[in-house]
């Protein structure tokens, strides 16, 4: 809130993403309103986002979860380190077309 408190003329933008889902997954248009903390945003076009439990079900407020990323924009997986690429990179529950989704941890 500070910045655009003292540049108004100034756009300022949160953009999140791990390198393992081409860095912009997210945006959120920042306003004079985030002071305590600036949220991710909303997935980018092409891009999706969900909120897991432990059996890749959607998580209710409140609980103990791991961001799950997918779509167009996730890499491959890792180089030569197949185990990890299976251990991070999971097939997408919600995908009828075999989609994965990258754990993001």
């Amino acid at each position: 809130g500070q910045v655009l408190k003292r540049l108004p003329q100034v756009g300022l933008y949160n953009l999140y993403g791990p390198t393992e889902a081409a860095i912009d997954v997210t945006h959120w248009t920042c306003s004079t309103d985030d002071v305590l903390s600036v949220p991710i945003g909303r997935p980018i076009d092409n891009l999706k986002t969900h909120i897991l439990d432990d059996g890749l079900l959607p998580a209710a407020q409140g609980v103990a979860a791991e961001l799950y990323l997918g779509g167009v924009g996730l890499a491959r997986g890792y180089h030569n380190r197949a185990a990890l690429t299976a251990e991070r990179f999971v097939p997408d529950p919600f995908d009828e077309q075999g989609g994965r989704l990258y754990r993001t941890g």
